[in-house]
């Protein structure tokens, strides 16, 4: 794969540049927004560009604008000499995972989320929306939520992320062929119709899993205690929700800003509600707004030594330091490839409903010495064979010393590629569109949730699991100014059929206007509802339910711009 960084334009572009950007508007569909016919990406190196061009620092972008944009390494990489542990970490990205006991990709299952990373983000951007839940569909980043309505917690008898596929003789804990999604219409308050006309639509996925389709009895946490429902009680207590993968590319650049800095841009937000009379604007169970300090960090006690770390990753902001983070978790539980620092299974979160079900399954019965022999064939690990089935699968299934399936040099290639992983330098900045739509951006409020830039720290290596020690381990990117357009804090849209507890990390904007050449999925939002950029900003604009989103007044002002100035700022968008 060719890897750029900084390249110059290809000799002839700039006449067709200048011609294509003459027709950009005039090409626009009446019924949408303009359409994006070009990127001028430019020579840094012949010409003056603003600081906003260098979307990722001056160690973190790259000038790739083809459909490896998302894959390209960053400076850091090269500079640092580790782009052959990059490449390494890319194949480990990429590539199916099976069922043999050596080799790169061994180690498959018993049960598995998907084959391999690349399947949830093609692209290495963000999932595509999807009209069926399958397992080996390329595209489908969706991870099913399957929640207590009573609590809001996760289910206890299946995994955070479910599986639903299997390697023989286990069977998945969801039967996928039973998932069905609908994909409904939304009407919003103003009839999804601009002042001067311009209409548009929103639609919203509905997902049901039935009762038949689970493998283990379901199992949810009252009180303490994990109680068995019904299936009346389930139908009337779960709920199913999806949520998708976002693009992976720039997280090590995010990685690198410092805890102290994201904790006072919570903290002023939380001033500025509270000035305005909001005290419930921030996530209660993160923030507390009384006293402007946390009410919960990320910390790992089970690998690591519980070091307190600020949220940062995922829509829920359930990790913290990008070494412990998604990539970090997902190589493992995603495939459930097994490593030195995670030597068991990912079943389900009480850890023993899978195993008590598939112990007594009598089919896996049948089936599990041709299996345990396949895995095991010198008896290294005698507790497996001791002739009673139900014994051995379940302490197979429960046990915290298997064997590596992937090796620490394997992993540490897998975390350099992560977090070395180039922004696409931001495209059109010196026209006078991107100008206009950056003020408008501005003016209309948009960037007070998606803060336009940050300044990296030192960027000393921090790894909650301890796996990672040293500075020499990672690429690393101090004393960067970058341009993700996020706040790194949680806010509510209040959609119809919203994300799981209603609060959602603002999402980095940079790089998503090239999804479509990347071949990544171009819808936007947590579940990829909005199938273009008028979508997801008019989703911003909901009051459902009794709530109002926190970008309600930003979006009254989108409405009453004139269709240019729309266009403007979806210009932006798709550019940065």
């Amino acid at each position: 794969m060719n890897k750029h960084l900084f390249s110059p334009p290809k000799g002839g572009w700039g006449v067709l540049i200048l011609i294509l950007s003459c027709l950009l508007f005039s090409c626009a569909d009446d019924e949408g927004p303009a359409k994006l016919i070009t990127w001028d990406i430019g020579d840094p190196a012949t010409a003056e560009y603003n600081e906003d061009y260098y979307a990722g620092g001056l160690l973190g972008t790259t000038t790739d604008n083809t459909a490896t944009a998302f894959k390209q390494p960053t400076k850091s990489v090269e500079n640092e000499g580790m782009v052959t542990a990059f490449n390494e970490g890319e194949y480990l990205f990429e590539k199916d995972y099976n069922t043999n006991t050596e080799g790169a990709f061994r180690g498959l299952g018993p049960v598995y989320v998907r084959r391999s990373c690349i399947y949830c983000h093609p692209g290495y951007g963000h999932g595509a929306r999807q009209t069926e839940y399958k397992a080996d569909n390329h595209r489908n980043g969706y991870l099913l939520v399957i929640y207590d309505k009573t609590t809001n917690a996760y289910i206890r008898s299946v995994a955070g992320m479910p599986q639903t596929g299997a390697v023989k003789p286990f069977k998945a804990p969801i039967d996928e062929n039973q998932i069905k999604i609908a994909w409904n219409s939304y009407t919003d308050e103003w009839d999804n119709q601009f002042p001067d006309g311009e209409a548009y639509s929103l639609i919203y996925p509905e997902v049901t899993i039935p009762y038949t389709a689970y493998y283990a009895p379901i199992m949810v946490q009252r009180g303490g205690t994990d109680v068995e429902l019904s299936e009346e009680e389930y139908n009337n207590e779960i709920g199913v929700l999806l949520e998708s993968t976002i693009g992976i590319y720039g997280t090590g650049l995010t990685d690198a800003i410092p805890d102290e800095d994201i904790t006072a841009q919570w903290k002023a937000e939380s001033q500025y509600f509270k000035s305005i009379g909001r005290t419930d604007a921030l996530n209660p169970s993160l923030w507390n707004s009384t006293t402007d300090t946390w009410n919960s960090f990320y910390s790992n006690a089970l690998q690591g030594d519980g070091t307190k770390y600020v949220r940062r990753y995922t829509y829920a902001l359930s990790r913290g330091p990008i070494l412990d983070a998604a990539g970090a978790n997902a190589i493992w539980n995603i495939t459930n490839v097994t490593r030195s620092d995670r030597r068991y299974h990912y079943l389900d979160l009480a850890g023993k409903y899978y195993a008590t079900k598939s112990s007594q399954d009598p089919d896996v019965q049948a089936g599990f010495t041709e299996y345990i022999n396949h895995i095991d064939p010198t008896n290294a690990h005698p507790e497996w064979h001791t002739g009673d089935l139900q014994k051995d699968i379940y302490t197979y299934l429960t046990s915290k010393s298997l064997d590596l399936e992937m090796t620490d040099t394997q992993y540490k290639s897998f975390m350099v590629w992560h977090r070395g992983l180039a922004v696409p330098a931001a495209r059109n900045t010196t026209t006078d569109n991107f100008k206009r739509g950056k003020e408008l951006f501005a003016q209309i409020g948009c960037a007070a949730c998606h803060r336009p830039s940050w300044q990296t720290g030192d960027d000393h290596i921090q790894d909650p699991a301890k796996f990672f020690l040293s500075d020499s381990d990672m690429p690393r990117y101090p004393s960067q100014k970058i341009w993700p357009y996020t706040d790194f804090v949680q806010h509510r849209l209040w959609m119809k059929n919203d994300i799981r507890t209603g609060w959602c990390r603002t999402t980095p904007l940079w790089g998503r206007g090239l999804a479509a050449k990347c071949g990544s999925g171009t819808e936007r939002l947590h579940d990829c509802r909005a199938r273009n950029v008028v979508e997801a900003i008019m989703w911003h604009g909901c009051r459902f339910e009794g709530g109002t989103s926190d970008a309600y007044q930003s979006i009254v002002k989108f409405r009453n711009l004139t269709k240019e100035e729309r266009n403007q700022i979806i210009f932006f968008i798709e550019s940065i």
